[in-house]
């Protein structure tokens, strides 16, 4: 009631404001009226804003301990997550890449910074890229991507990233939602410039879902709506806002209870197929798997801070980064002065220390992040006066409808004993398997220590006796290719298959390490007779 009464106040106010033209490139399609304009204090959006990112850091903290050490498991009730005054600042000092989930998040307002709010999609994957940050995953594949010429969007297109539904862009997305308060649209354009870079399909919805919920928690203290309103920028025909759907009518079925809601998830959807790392094992890097366990976590949580975070870290999986993306959305809607000071402690430690890999600190994030929040109000048609400002509201639009790895199911997974699997001067591994595609595992070695780490190793695949691809495979790790090959586009049948070094060297080679095989139908499954 309370929600509907503000709103029908706004709109009144809505009807008396003069509104000029958004300026030239604005980020907004938006048609301006009928409108709610929703004021607030510059000092409450700044709080918001701080209060955004000192919850994610509180967040990855939390969880940092258990990440993927509980995989298609939640942690016990009774089994302790540590947290103490001195957490956080031990963790800068002595694993900072812990903080992965905010770095990469900094890349992109650097950009921004650089560049400006019109900056194009190629200037963000190019400072991606060429950062000096280790990277995995889809993140990874993007980077070998962007470095061999394919840019975004196909940068990120399931056909050229088989890392296309993972987590990536969920953990990444967090700087799109806080530089759009209430601009629940803007936000998703944010998203569909940068989040493209690594992801498609269900792994940018990760990103897009989240940084709605963090526009929306500018405007509401509601959990559920935040939730609820947030899913509607994404397609109701996507896997993604159908596993979302289910955890919310889980919810509604078992309120009292997030173990049963946790249950019904693993049952329907904890299956990942595609990220190489998960298919046919508990690891589970799937955007919207993780995605559900935020959404838990912030629904059983129910605003209260401490509570979220924990039930989002409990349910396993990614847990450092679905209670960093729960945290930074309570602390938006809180505010940065009424997260409990009990999580606020060791984070005082830390605020005026860089991120690793930048120049950037929590303290010059909190003013970048204000900063660049006014510069998106005023570009959609909102107004920022000396005190407060006036964010005009926007309803939510569904993005477009994209789903990755359509009709492919996983039937094999083959793992090569040490030895057989490692080609030097001119060796070659043959293998056949049936189905519509296939990913091939493995790693550049350099036999010699002493031997140069720069040096790139070349492979040929071949299927049916026809050169499919010659891969470029760097010994270096940054820039490494994540997996050798894949190829999700071969007819119904039976192949052969062959690899073999292409510029075989003394003391260089690689590890075929495992091979995973599709079909374009779900493998029945066994009766047990």
């Amino acid at each position: 009631m309370q929600r509907l009464v503000i709103g029908l106040a706004l709109l009144a106010l809505a009807a008396s404001c003069n509104r000029s033209p958004a300026p030239a490139g604005s980020l907004s399609d938006d048609t301006p009226s009928p409108a709610t304009i929703y004021p607030l204090s510059k000092q409450t959006l700044r709080d918001k804003i701080k209060g955004g990112w000192a919850g994610k850091t509180i967040g990855v903290t939390y969880g940092g301990s258990s990440e993927f050490r509980y995989c298609g498991t939640w942690i016990k009730d009774y089994t302790p997550i540590p947290w103490d005054d001195g957490i956080i600042k031990s963790w800068f000092l002595n694993g900072p890449g812990l903080y992965d989930d905010i770095y990469v998040n900094l890349t992109f307002m650097s950009v921004i910074e650089k560049y400006g709010m019109s900056a194009p999609a190629d200037s963000f994957a190019l400072a991606f890229a060429r950062a000096g940050y280790p990277l995995w995953h889809a993140n990874q594949a993007a980077r070998y991507n962007i470095l061999h010429h394919i840019m975004p969007p196909k940068s990120g297109f399931w056909r050229n990233n088989p890392h296309a539904d993972d987590i990536d862009f969920q953990i990444e997305a967090d700087f799109a939602g806080l530089m759009s308060p209430g601009m629940i649209n803007t936000s998703s354009r944010f998203c569909d410039k940068v989040g493209h870079i690594m992801n498609y399909g269900d792994g940018w919805y990760g990103g897009v879902f989240v940084a709605a919920m963090y526009s929306v928690a500018f405007c509401s203290n509601d959990i559920r709506h935040i939730v609820t309103e947030a899913l509607k920028e994404i397609p109701e025909a996507s896997t993604y806002h159908q596993c979302i759907s289910d955890v919310i009518g889980w919810h509604d079925q078992f309120p009292g209870d997030w173990h049963q809601c946790w249950l019904k998830l693993e049952e329907k959807w904890g299956d990942d197929l595609y990220c190489p790392e998960g298919v046919f094992q508990a690891f589970n890097i799937d955007a919207k798997m993780n995605s559900a366990y935020v959404v838990i976590g912030l629904l059983y949580g129910n605003g209260d801070f401490g509570k979220s975070i924990e039930i989002a870290a409990r349910c396993g999986q990614d847990a450092d980064c679905n209670p960093s993306t729960a945290a930074g959305i309570l602390g938006t809607m809180l505010g940065y002065s009424h997260i409990p000071g009990y999580w606020k402690k060791s984070l005082c430690e830390v605020e005026q220390m860089n991120f690793i890999y930048t120049g950037l600190s929590l303290e010059k994030v909190y003013e970048i992040g204000f900063r660049q929040a006014c510069r998106v109000i005023e570009m959609n048609y909102g107004k920022t006066g000396r005190d407060s400002v006036k964010v005009l509201l926007q309803l939510p639009k569904a993005v477009n409808l994209e789903q990755s790895f359509n009709g492919l199911y996983p039937t094999t997974r083959k793992t090569l004993v040490y030895r057989q699997g490692i080609l030097y001067d001119t060796a070659s591994y043959t293998f056949g398997f049936n189905g519509t595609g296939l990913v091939v595992k493995g790693e550049a070695l350099c036999e010699d220590p002493k031997l140069p780490k720069t040096e790139t190793v070349s492979a040929n695949l071949y299927i049916d006796g026809k050169l499919m691809e010659t891969a470029s495979l760097p010994l270096d790790f940054n820039i490494r290719k994540n997996e050798l090959f894949w190829n999700y586009n071969l007819p119904e049948t039976s192949h052969h298959c062959l690899i073999r070094l292409k510029n075989p060297q003394r003391g260089f080679g690689i590890r075929i390490s495992e091979i995973i095989g599709y079909a374009a139908c779900r493998p029945a499954k066994h009766s047990g007779k």
